[in-house]
């Protein structure tokens, strides 16, 4: 069954991609910064529903990802969601069981993805990340990767029915090393991921065209 879910996961990939660029021009930048091993934990900003389907296809790695567990209890989408790896999480915040089964994947070496934010963006731009992550790139001793995306609030607002098109664009930051998250406060790491996110996010931005 790992190759089959493995050659699913490849060609959801390469589905996502030529879909994307169809449909909404979209462009990537900074693959090269993601850790070709190891555990990574991967932070973006979150812009509408398309965030884990575009930013895990544009990645060279396969990854985890972090999904509402409300989701889990539709029959059609709960196989779906275990099939590509997501991690249940509670509405207001990640839980006891997302942190646990989120540290066991890193500790096996696997890329997961998480939006730090908490919610969708109200007006397309970066807003305040809360300090979750903190502990868990600290337990699980993994860098930490900036992720910025652009184009997707404009193609699938928050307060949206279905989708429209629009340009968007994803960039992938230089990671926050595990000796440099050891020497920061959570304060500090919470000021430094902002601040690598919205790096990101403004040349997503600027590749979008806005």
């Amino acid at each position: 069954m790992k190759w089959l879910r493995t050659s699913t996961y490849r060609l959801t990939q390469w589905f996502v991609r030529i879909t994307s660029w169809l449909l909404f021009r979209m462009r990537s930048t900074g693959q090269s910064e993601i850790p070709t091993q190891g555990g990574a934990l991967l932070c973006a900003n979150h812009q509408s529903f398309f965030d884990p389907v575009l930013i895990g296809s544009f990645c060279p790695r396969s990854m985890n990802y972090v999904a509402r567990e409300t989701l889990f209890e539709v029959p059609v989408l709960r196989g779906l969601m275990h099939w590509y790896n997501a991690i249940p999480i509670q509405r207001d915040g990640i839980g006891i069981g997302g942190i646990k089964e989120t540290l066991k994947r890193l500790k096996k070496q696997e890329m997961v993805l998480i939006f730090p934010e908490g919610t969708r963006t109200t007006n397309g731009d970066v807003g305040k990340i809360k300090s979750g992550f903190c502990a868990l790139a600290r337990r699980g001793k993994v860098p930490i990767v900036p992720v910025g995306l652009d184009g997707a609030y404009h193609a699938w607002p928050k307060d949206q029915k279905y989708p429209w098109f629009a340009r968007m664009a994803v960039c992938y930051g230089n990671p926050i090393s595990v000796e440099t998250i050891a020497s920061l406060d959570d304060d500090q790491l919470v000021d430094l991921l902002q601040q690598r996110i919205v790096e990101c996010f403004q040349k997503a931005r600027s590749m979008s065209g806005r």
